[in-house]
């Protein structure tokens, strides 16, 4: 049993740390442009807090040297994002930032193990760090949960990316796994939590991966047609106000044709639209009375 228990551990190490390096990708980016552009730099905080209070607790707990290396590394990972953030974010994000980073990171994490240390004793130590190893691992697990929203607001994936959410998956059941092998509440719960969170997060994946939001090619086109059409009718009334005051018989402009068209015709292309406004009075109105006839209209 322990065997396969640190067999488990060694297969939680590699998806985690694989989890941890998928930001290595984004912060390429923002050394390369020099700017963290919109990019939050709160979750890499965060996450340097809790792998920093994991690691805490795998010193503590007796055979917890599997807990120590991957969130060691972690720790060690999310202290470079945090520090590249700082360096390239705007003055205003980066002043923001490090006063969250001092608070959460200095602040919070030197007082919990203070507190530790100087109140608590033997096994309850253990407890005391588990506790807020676990409910800060909750938070962290149900932070997509505005993506999950997100996904059922809008139809689409495209604002939760897949590999996240299966290592995410992944990792969960795996820890879960580990954590019923070793019988560790601390580490059993948050991940429990975070397997179930990740398989909706995959349910959701396959059931909105096929559909998507109308392209915006489709709606500048149609903005395009409705402009062209717009400016064609507005042509037509100011021709046929100037030619009413000559021919009253001729200002026959209908209310329906007064009116953008509540569909737009395709037939109305841009190039034709720009041809027309080169055409004369008299020309204009030809044209509208020899597509009358065509229409039956005459």
């Amino acid at each position: 049993m322990a065997s396969l228990s640190f067999i488990i551990g060694i297969i939680g190490n590699v998806i985690s740390i694989l989890v941890f390096t998928s930001p290595i990708g984004t912060f390429r980016r923002v050394v390369k442009k020099k700017s963290t552009e919109n990019y939050k730099g709160i979750p890499y905080i965060t996450t340097l807090l809790s792998t920093s209070l994991w690691s805490f607790y795998g010193i503590l707990k007796p055979g917890g040297l599997l807990v120590l290396t991957v969130n060691g590394a972690g720790a060690i990972l999310q202290f470079i994002y945090v520090t590249l953030f700082l360096i390239y974010a705007p003055r205003d994000v980066k002043i923001k930032s490090m006063k969250v980073a001092a608070i959460l990171d200095v602040g919070f994490l030197g007082a919990v193990i203070a507190l530790t240390l100087l109140a608590f004793h033997g096994s309850s130590r253990l407890i005391c760090v588990g506790i807020f190893c676990a409910g800060l691992t909750i938070v962290m697990y149900a932070s997509p949960l505005s993506a999950m929203r997100m996904v059922i607001k809008t139809k689409s994936v495209e604002f939760m990316p897949f590999f996240l959410s299966f290592f995410l998956f992944l990792n969960g059941g795996v820890w879960s796994v580990y954590a019923v092998l070793v019988t560790d509440f601390f580490i059993g719960v948050p991940n429990a939590v975070g397997f179930v969170l990740g398989s909706a997060q995959l349910i959701l994946y396959a059931v909105y991966r096929n559909k998507s939001r109308p392209s915006a090619t489709s709606e500048e086109r149609v903005e395009e047609e409705g402009s062209a059409h717009m400016v064609k009718r507005a042509v037509e009334m100011q021709v046929s106000k100037d030619d009413g005051k000559a021919s009253p018989k001729n200002h026959s402009l209908s209310k329906g044709r007064s009116l953008p068209m509540p569909f737009i015709s395709r037939q109305y292309s841009l190039q034709k639209i720009m041809r027309t406004l080169s055409w004369s009075p008299c020309e204009l109105q030809d044209r509208q009375q020899d597509e009358d006839i065509e229409k039956g209209d005459i």
